[in-house]
């Protein structure tokens, strides 16, 4: 029994690991390589950035009260196109031109949440009206033709290492390792220990040994990838800043818990004090901020302002917070689930296209990994319910 509960508790971390091996496994025999060469390791840092950006202000809607946003693929092609027009054919100031973006975005978000949140038109209805809007929007913006090159400046932004010398690569990754492994322990102990002087349930110490372990093995793993390639990219502090910044919030703020209270029961939240309309109508702002972070990191990483840019890249946000263990009621969720099933989806993407599988073959495994995750949510809330 408690082997069985701690598997379950863990289910999504030994899936994400047996999935891995397996595409390991299939890529060697095939000799098609390594999903573990250093390059390509930074390369799925590189894929996945924008869906892990994503999924973290997805997974506020989700928490929040089930919603989503089907535009957030057309706010990237939107914001990047307008940064385009403004470093490329204007030749604007770059820190003022992400401003502007940024800024855009946080607009386009109000302007979702405002009909959403105070006039109580349904998001899939909203949303579903934004993403033919701001393509269109995006494609006039364009005159339906990509623009580049962008400046060497800005892309050094996303696309630079640190440190910033080769040389140094590996004994400067090693020791931020070390630092990172080093606070993660002192936090994870401090906080059981915390619960527990509190007198709060924890989960049982094998389970707590085991997720953990297994996610230090994978920091140091991924540590030594990365000092054997080029260092750490600058994209992966930005992620580890975003992730880190979400989770305190939905963990340690008073906002963090009326959004999950929001989510548990809207009714009950307002009774309470909470302003739900306007804690929604923020929710929204958010997903548009992030969408527009989104957007500067891919037009950096193609090097081009596309009107077809983000095609698709909502579906990969929405899945990866489902597969993280995200509720499709509301009020359940975690961002290190939604990055953990972020991870998953660039997995499958990457680990698929080193195999050569066809693009339409990716699209339907990735739909019935989907539709997998939201029948065990369903399923297990029958089971809780009966």
């Amino acid at each position: 029994m408690y082997i069985l509960n701690m598997l379950k508790r863990n289910s999504l971390l030994i899936a994400l690991v047996l999935v891995t091996i397996l595409f390991e496994v299939a890529i060697r025999a095939t000799g098609h390589g390594s999903l573990f060469s250093p390059s390509n390791f930074t390369n799925i840092i590189y894929q996945n950035s924008y869906v892990i950006i994503l999924a973290v202000g997805m997974l506020f809607l989700i928490i929040g009260c089930g919603n989503i946003d089907l535009s957030v693929g057309s706010i990237v092609a939107l914001v990047g196109a307008v940064a385009g027009v403004i470093m490329v054919n204007n030749e604007g100031n770059i820190y003022m031109a992400m401003a502007v973006c940024l800024l855009l975005g946080m607009l386009i978000g109000a302007w979702h949440g405002f009909w959403i949140a105070y006039i109580r038109i349904p998001s899939f209805i909203v949303t579903l009206a934004g993403m033919l809007l701001f393509r269109g929007l995006a494609l006039i913006v364009l005159d339906g033709v990509t623009i580049n090159p962008f400046p060497s400046e800005y892309l050094k932004i996303f696309s630079s290492f640190f440190p910033a010398a080769r040389a140094e690569a590996y004994e400067t990754t090693i020791v931020v390792t070390i630092v990172i492994v080093a606070l993660y322990l002192l936090g994870i102990i401090f906080s059981r220990l915390s619960k527990l002087k509190k007198g709060y349930e924890v989960e049982p110490m094998y389970g707590f040994l085991f997720k953990h372990l297994i996610i230090i093995a994978a920091l140091i793993g991924s540590s030594l990838l990365l000092a054997n390639n080029k260092g750490i990219p600058l994209i992966l502090i930005l992620i580890a800043a975003v992730v880190l910044f979400y989770a305190f919030i939905a963990n340690k703020t008073v906002i963090g818990r009326r959004i999950y209270a929001l989510g548990g029961n809207e009714k009950a939240a307002k009774l309470s004090g909470v302003n739900t309309s306007r804690l929604l109508f923020l929710s929204y702002v958010n997903m548009g901020l992030l969408a527009a972070v989104a957007a500067l990191v891919c037009v950096a990483r193609f090097n081009s302002a596309s009107p077809m840019a983000g095609t698709g890249y909502e579906l990969d946000a929405i899945g990866s917070c489902f597969i993280g263990g995200a509720s499709a009621y509301g009020g359940v969720g975690t961002v290190g689930g939604a990055v953990i099933g972020a991870v998953f989806m660039g997995v499958l993407n990457n680990g698929m296209s080193i195999l050569g599988i066809d693009a339409n073959w990716q699209k339907a495994v990735k739909g019935l990994v989907l539709l997998a995750a939201v029948v065990i949510d369903v399923m297990s809330k029958k089971r809780v319910t009966n």
